[in-house]
């Protein structure tokens, strides 16, 4: 693969998904690249801020701003992409848009966000909490799996909370989320 900035940013904006995805990592590893990314982040067309996003995330150390900034984006896509990286490079800084996005009613875009708070850990845990106050159905099973997973002890009363729903999927979780903080059958409750 050439390392001509100029070559890779082509196939980067060529339409073409393979020849794209074949580029990204030397992109990625280019000192020249951040620039270019910044342009494409700006850009109108979602194809080309979503590769951006793409290749942010497949570096080291992306700037982070632009990962967060990206959650906002207007493309669904792009914002999936952004939590997506987020995920593997988690901040604090992204919380509270991936809070926003884990009561999307996209599905995908909800469970990503999930898992990028997942990732983020602890300092999620006061938003996750607040959140499962207003929250819909869906959106709270997604908040219950990433306070299971998180497992901080402060998740305790809100998953035995969840345990009590007629809802298997938050049963489930909560059940992870408590055996992961070494609570056993200790929630079961005799008949």
């Amino acid at each position: 693969m050439a390392d001509n900035l100029q070559d890779l940013l082509a196939a980067l904006a060529s339409g073409d998904d393979d020849r794209a995805e074949a580029v990204v990592p030397h992109l990625a590893a280019h000192p020249g690249a951040i620039p270019a990314l910044e342009a494409y982040l700006r850009s109108p067309e979602s194809d080309l801020r979503w590769w951006a996003i793409r290749t942010l995330a497949q570096m080291d150390a992306p700037p982070q701003d632009w990962l967060v900034s990206a959650l906002g984006d207007d493309s669904e896509e792009v914002r999936q992409c952004a939590t997506l990286a987020l995920a593997h490079h988690p901040i604090e800084a992204a919380i509270p848009g991936l809070l926003r996005l884990v009561t999307d009613p996209e599905t995908v875009t909800a469970n990503l966000a999930a898992s990028a708070l997942i990732a983020i850990g602890a300092p999620a845990i006061p938003g996750l909490l607040d959140l499962l106050e207003t929250a819909s159905h869906a959106s709270c099973v997604e908040i219950i799996r990433a306070l299971a997973n998180i497992g901080d002890p402060r998740a305790i009363p809100a998953l035995m909370q969840a345990m009590e729903q007629d809802s298997p999927a938050m049963h489930y979780w909560a059940e992870q989320g408590l055996d992961r903080l070494g609570l056993g059958m200790v929630y079961i409750k005799p008949e």
